[in-house]
Order: structure tokens, then C-alpha cells, then sequence
């Protein structure tokens, strides 16, 4: 047996670690006995840096309307004074706002991309870009009644659609159909102004050249930008020789970038998406280095794939619990569950509309609806449990659902 003494050596600074930790008791008790009786009013300074950066409402006024295009109209928000709202919440360039409306008796809500950059919001102003469509009730509304000095009500910003550097490749593809651009207004003017370090080269499609928004606007961006952004001009009702003809293909974007390379951003038309994902079949990609953004109802659902036709032209009673309230309402097959609660005034909560959020998420307690694949953000938890998003699910049955609620 060995009986020579183990030597120990205890660097000082494992001392002076001891010794704090032996005050560490009385000093707590010394402040808590200095400490104040009376509790303290100034609110936690994270709390309010999480209420600047994630209001729940934000109250704006509209201080200028830009027509830019015969039937697309750009509209500038200010911090309505008169509210608590003083500054406007940062984002990132590609996420978008959601506005509130109270229409005949119903809330309704709409999400539109911030076409203006995250430093101009630091000025003071967003900038949101709508085009007014034959079908689109709220499009309508907007040009009807919005004016300078209208005041409106939005979310914070919200939303997905932008450049991560753990994710992303550090040149991005961006492929826009129609108003589809607005958000990479707001990713090439950060490019502009040096706060987003990425090469973005955007396909943009539209019928005829007279029909892009913001080209001038590009075209200054795309001279100053030192090659880190480029516009592709594809149109498929006209000719010209500054433009591609015809679709965004993949053999047109192989023809200005490496696809392997590269992250994709995808906004438009639900026709678009349908064209487009087929053509980017053939690259290969990742799934993570595609990203779209889709606003709205679906529409022509019982054309979707997947859709059971033998329940589509039917309208099915739904049960909703929501709060303190327990209704029986209409549900159209060919309107997602939203729609049909939004039509009976039952002011459910909601921001995308597009299944992506989680905001509208619901319980099903009995019943059946149909869930596009695509549209299908839920956590595999809640499909075994039996949640869904109504913003993207379809009566196929007579139903019952608890929602929650938000205003």
C-alpha cells in the first residue's frame, strides 16, 4: 500500500472562487434587506424591447398613395400620433403586415409584403404594394377607402420569406410573378443601402412590360449595386429585346445562374408555384433551399390534387366554440374554414392565411376536412391530435371545432 500523501494543488484563482461563493449568501440577504418596499413601476427593459420589436396591434395613418402602375397603387404608413403606437416595429426585408378590417360586421384580416427596406421603417415608414384584382373584395376595398389621412390598424411583421445566412446560400434566386415582387423591393433595396450582403438575381414574369412594377426603380438599383443585383425580365404576351419570352423555365434560369448553387425565393400566383416547382424539379435542390411565400385563400380547391370531388358543391354546418360563444354556421366546401367563420362575424384570430403561422390553429373534435399537401405546415403532434390551421382547411363533412380567441 502506498502511503505517501496525495498533494493537492489549489490554483488561486479556485480560492478567490471559494471565498466569493461563501459571501455570496450575506450579500443577498444585505440587498434584500436595502431592497425597496415599495415594488418597482419601471417596466423590465426586455419587455419593452419585446413590445418594439412584436406589438400586438400596431395603429398606422396613411401620409402618401403612389400609383405605379394603371392598376397597382403603393401605400406609405406613419405611426398614427394619436396612439400608443410611436415607433414602427424592424423586420427583416421579405416578411410581410397583416391588416384588420371590420366589414359589414365581420373581421376579416389580409397580409400584404413590406415592399420598403427595414432601414426605411427605422425613419419611420412602411410601404406596402397592392394590386387591384376583379375578384379581390379587399383589393377593391382598399382602393375605395383608403386615403391620406385614413387610419388603419396591422400586426407586427411576420413571416419567413427572408435570407438566413444558416440557412441560405449567399446568392439568392428570387422568381416573382405580378405583384409577387413586392417583397424583393424591400431585399434589392437593402442590397442598395448595405444591409443585406447577398447576390440576389430575380426573375420577375408578367404579361407585357408595361405591366412590371417598380422597373425604374431596379434598373437605378441594378447600375449601383456593383453586380450584386439583376432583374430578368420574362414575359409571355410580348416580345422585346431587352426580355425573355414566354415562362420562367428552367432552361432560362440556367441560362443566368447556377441553380446547385443557389437558395430560391419563390412569390406570385398559385399558377406560378404550379409552373415553377415543375421546373425546379429538374435541378435537384434541397428542400431547404426553396422557400415560397403564399398569401390568401386557395383558390379552385376542389381542383387540387388530392381533393375528394365526391364532397366538393356542398355546404356542411359547422359547430364553433370560440371564447365564450358556441355557433352553428354555413361552411362551404369550396371556402376554407376561416372564410365560413369570418362570413358569421366570428372574428376568429388569423395573420397568413396560408397555413404557414400557426395562428389559427384549432382543435377538431369531430368532423373531416381536406388539408392541401403543400399547404400543410402543422407539427406532426397536431395531426395526431387533431389540430388544424382553418385558413387552409376545407369542409368535407359536418364538423365541430374549438378556436381560439385573439380579439
Amino acid at each position: 500500500m502506498n502511503n505517501k500523501k496525495l498533494k493537492v494543488n489549489v490554483r488561486p484563482i479556485g480560492l478567490l472562487n471559494l471565498l466569493a461563493f461563501k459571501k455570496l449568501i450575506p450579500e443577498r440577504k444585505k440587498r434584500i434587506k436595502n431592497a425597496p418596499t415599495q415594488p418597482i413601476s419601471k417596466k423590465p427593459p426586455v419587455n419593452t424591447l419585446s413590445q418594439l420589436l412584436h406589438p400586438k396591434c400596431q395603429n398606422l395613418i396613411i401620409s402618401n398613395i403612389e400609383q405605379e402602375t394603371p392598376d397597382v397603387r403603393t401605400y406609405r404608413f406613419l405611426p398614427d400620433p394619436e396612439t400608443e403606437t410611436k415607433e414602427l416595429a424592424l423586420f427583416r426585408p421579405g416578411q410581410y403586415l397583416t391588416f384588420f378590417f371590420e366589414l359589414e360586421g365581420a373581421c376579416v384580416t389580409r397580409p400584404y409584403s413590406i415592399s420598403s427596406s427595414p432601414v426605411e421603417a427605422g425613419q419611420g415608414f412602411y410601404e406596402i404594394t397592392v394590386k387591384r384584382t376583379d375578384e379581390g373584395f379587399i383589393s377593391s376595398y382598399i382602393w375605395d377607402n383608403w386615403n391620406k389621412g385614413t387610419n388603419i390598424q396591422c400586426s407586427d411583421p411576420q413571416g419567413q420569406f427572408y435570407y438566413d445566412n444558416l440557412r441560405d446560400s449567399a446568392h439568392i434566386v428570387g422568381i416573382a410573378g405580378g405583384s409577387g415582387i413586392t417583397p424583393f423591393r424591400s431585399m434589392a433595396k437593402s442590397i442598395a443601402d448595405g444591409t443585406l450582403d447577398v447576390n440576389l438575381t430575380l426573375f420577375y414574369g408578367s404579361n407585357t412590360l408595361i405591366e412590371g412594377i417598380f422597373l425604374k426603380e431596379f434598373e437605378a438599383i441594378e447600375q449601383s449595386s456593383n453586380g450584386k443585383f439583376r432583374v430578368i425580365r420574362v414575359l409571355c404576351d410580348e416580345k422585346s429585346d431587352r426580355c425573355e419570352f414566354g415562362y420562367i423555365t428552367a432552361d432560362i434560369i440556367r441560362k443566368y445562374i447556377v441553380p446547385e448553387e443557389c437558395s430560391f425565393f419563390i412569390c406570385g400566383p398559385q399558377a406560378m408555384y404550379d409552373f415553377v416547382e415543375k421546373e425546379l424539379d429538374s435541378f435537384k435542390l434541397r428542400r431547404k433551399a426553396v422557400r415560397r411565400e403564399l398569401f390568401g385563400e386557395i383558390k379552385n380547391i376542389e381542383k387540387t390534387k388530392g381533393y375528394p370531388s365526391e364532397k366538393g358543391g356542398t355546404t356542411y354546418q359547422a359547430l364553433v366554440h370560440i371564447g365564450s360563444r358556441n355557433e352553428k354556421i354555413a361552411a362551404a366546401s369550396n371556402e376554407s374554414l376561416l372564410t365560413a367563420m369570418e362570413r358569421a362575424g366570428l372574428c376568429p384570430p388569423s395573420r397568413c392565411r396560408s397555413g404557414a403561422c400557426g395562428v389559427c390553429r384549432s382543435l377538431l373534435i369531430s368532423g373531416d376536412v381536406f388539408i392541401p399537401e403543400l399547404e400543410d405546415s402543422r407539427r406532426m403532434a397536431d395531426k395526431q391530435y387533431g389540430y388544424i390551421h382553418p385558413c387552409c382547411a376545407f369542409p368535407i363533412s359536418d364538423l365541430e371545432i374549438v378556436v381560439p380567441r385573439e380579439r
